[in-house]
């Protein structure tokens, strides 16, 4: 039995927490199976990275910032190399140009296109661990880049795929994923199953718990995971095709504050148009999530708005103003202290009103909604970034979950 097993950063953030992965990782070898880790950086090793960049460079390139930050998986998955050794496991730390790991070109936001398993599977022949770097790979020409934030759970269910792996287990500081972030809502509960296409939503709209990449690739390659926590030993959340029918037509709420709106204000009415906006974006990676095109106030004039990352805010604006032509709209208008609020489950699909019940529960909690998008599984609405947590409060009360 081949077995994948991420775990994310808290969960090899010091010397004790390193030494009881590697001890649970042994346990899995030593009943036979073959083992390959993935591991992200240790503890907030990633923000210090970008800290101390931005103490020398106010603004590095992404390409620089991309050979900074591998550094990070580099140094867990060594330390848990001779964790393991120290163990007395024979165990090998592998980085992405070792693997390889070829990925796009897009620093910062690459996407893994194939995985040469060669020399993985040289090493686990020899009976040893296989630790592997998350969150990076490497381009064309050989240039490191990272898979953005998260992206060691797409390393692991890449990884997962190529190999042909018999389980993929994603281990994190939470013990599965919940109804909503228990942070925010005390009162949310852990799902013991949730389908592939509700994780995804949740993981887009704003669940840390998994990256939505990951999502994507295992549901491609048919790749069953498993959420649970490296602290504990408890049964985690099995995130698979189909799940069994819940008492509630709603699987979760997702909240997300890395939001930013942008309306751009009297664009012509026209064919066209859209396209160059959106293109301009595509053309500087910048990805688009909720979009809204209203009547404009002037005659045979409209308005589109749309959100971003925040952190791709600046660079998306100042696209649009050097790629817009004068006089082909009226204004740029930005909002950045915005949040996203979604419900999230299959049962959207066959039952009505589900929609009214949010907006009611929104409206009773004093919410006000600034733009709303829909797809068959989902309920997204904007609001103000300080009504986050109340919106999500009021919405999982609603649906009783």
């Amino acid at each position: 039995m081949l077995v994948v097993k991420k775990f994310g950063g808290t969960s090899v953030g010091n010397k004790e927490r390193i030494i009881n992965v590697a001890k649970r990782c042994i346990e899995d070898y030593q009943k036979g199976n073959d083992v390959v880790v993935v591991l992200s950086a240790m503890g907030k090793m990633t923000d210090e990275l970008i800290a101390k960049a931005k103490e020398i460079n106010p603004n590095p390139s992404r390409r620089e910032m991309d050979m900074l930050l591998t550094t990070g998986e580099q140094t867990s998955v060594s330390l848990m190399a001779m964790a393991m050794d120290a163990l007395g496991v024979p165990a090998v730390s592998l980085n992405a140009f070792q693997v390889a790991m070829h990925t796009t070109s897009v620093y910062s936001n690459a996407r893994i296109k194939r995985i040469d398993t060669d020399r993985i599977f040289n090493e686990l022949e020899q009976r040893k661990i296989v630790i592997v770097t998350g969150f990076q790979g490497v381009d064309r020409f050989d240039n490191y880049t990272t898979l953005g934030r998260g992206g060691s759970d797409t390393t692991a269910v890449a990884l997962a795929a190529a190999l042909h792996a018999d389980a993929c287990e994603i281990y994190t500081d939470v013990d599965g994923v919940y109804t909503a972030d228990p942070r925010k809502v005390p009162m949310a509960k852990k799902l013991s199953d949730i389908t592939y296409d509700e994780m995804l939503e949740m993981a887009t709209l704003g669940a840390g718990v998994l990256h939505n990449r990951s999502v994507e690739l295992a549901k491609k390659h048919g790749v069953q995971l498993v959420v649970r926590s490296s602290l504990t030993t408890e049964e985690g959340t099995v995130v698979k095709e189909n799940v069994r029918s819940r008492g509630s037509e709603i699987s979760g709420v997702a909240g997300d504050d890395d939001a930013a709106r942008i309306a751009i204000l009297g664009v012509d009415d026209i064919p066209g148009v859209a396209f160059k906006i959106f293109n301009i974006l595509a053309r500087k990676n910048v990805n688009v999530d909720m979009i809204l095109q209203s009547v404009g106030q002037g005659k045979n004039k409209k308005d589109i708005s749309f959100t971003v990352k925040e952190e791709e805010l600046d660079i998306a604006v100042k696209a649009l103003e050097d790629n817009l032509s004068d006089g082909s709209y009226q204004d740029i208008n930005v909002s950045s202290k915005i949040a996203k609020v979604s419900i999230i489950g299959a049962g959207l699909r066959n039952n009505f009103g589900m929609a009214s019940r949010m907006f009611e529960a929104l409206y009773k909690a004093n919410v006000n909604i600034r733009m709303i998008s829909t797809s068959e599984i989902r309920v997204t609405v904007l609001v103000n970034r300080e009504d986050m947590e109340k919106a999500m409060i009021a919405a999982h009360e609603a649906f009783k979950m």
